[in-house]
């Protein structure tokens, strides 16, 4: 599906990677190089989630896959590796302000819906992407949160650039989902809900990631996760042992964020 011609965008909120920039709050147990490692990795996985749940879109919900970038000058980085992702340049004072450029944006480009994407989940459902797209192609004014079970959002998808929903809001700490369904009771706005999922911001996450990716304690799950194989890779290679939690002496592969190598920090 061109871009241009999908009903609905979804933009990943993505940070160039950069060592001491990128995924600090993992380190330790990874060093600086392996946490920005991780950042491109999940970016890939983020990524190639979109674009699947491109290619399982029902005739009217339909998706074009972005990534909404920064810090300014990173236009390379991106292009060199998501060349089939078109990019928004998304670098403003706050968060809020990002998150609703991004949602401008898609709208300029002509999609009936847009959704704005965090680059911390990448075993994040591909059918919650498809839920979303389904749900904003339906008439009527309505939006789409998926909230994260540490009190902010994964993921929100709006038909109309609602600026009250980003206004007023805690960004960064528990309160932000909570925040956003208040602002949207107070404009009217109907919310669809789907099912909590998490960001990978600390070791007791980057645990959970690893088991869901690696397929420990997936019985009963009723969400199958995204397979996210470059983060699995990367995972298999900093710890072969699945422990996760220790500074692993393992070099990560630097190769595909372009940056040089250095020594641990």
């Amino acid at each position: 599906m061109d871009a241009d011609r999908a009903s609905c965008g979804i933009a990943v909120m993505a940070k160039a990677s950069a060592p001491g920039r990128t995924k600090t709050r993992l380190v330790p147990p990874l060093d600086y190089d392996q946490a920005a490692a991780l950042n491109t990795a999940f970016l890939h996985d983020v990524t190639d989630n979109i674009r699947l749940a491109a290619s399982r879109a029902a005739p009217d919900a339909t998706i074009a896959a972005y990534a909404a970038y920064g810090p300014p000058g990173a236009e390379d980085f991106f292009r060199s590796r998501f060349p089939a992702v078109d990019l928004i340049a998304a670098w403003l004072p706050n968060f809020g302000a990002c998150l609703l450029h991004a949602i401008e944006q898609m709208f300029t480009r002509g999609h009936g819906a847009a959704v704005v994407l965090n680059a911390d989940s990448p075993t994040l459902p591909t059918a919650l992407l498809n839920e979303t797209a389904a749900v904003l192609a339906q008439p009527g004014e309505r939006a789409v949160l998926g909230p994260s079970s540490d009190g902010g959002y994964y993921l929100l998808g709006l038909k109309t650039a609602h600026r009250r929903l980003f206004e007023d809001i805690a960004w960064s700490t528990e309160r932000v989902a909570e925040q956003t369904r208040e602002r949207a009771e107070e404009i009217g706005l109907a919310l669809h809900v789907l099912t909590e999922w998490y960001d990978v911001d600390d070791v007791a996450s980057l645990r959970r990631l690893h088991a869901d990716i690696f397929e420990i304690g997936r019985a009963g799950a009723t969400l199958p996760p995204h397979a996210a194989r470059h983060t699995a890779t990367l995972l298999n290679e900093l710890w072969p042992d699945g422990v996760i939690g220790r500074r692993s002496k393992a070099r990560a592969s630097l190769a595909d964020t372009g940056l040089p190598h250095r020594a641990a920090i």
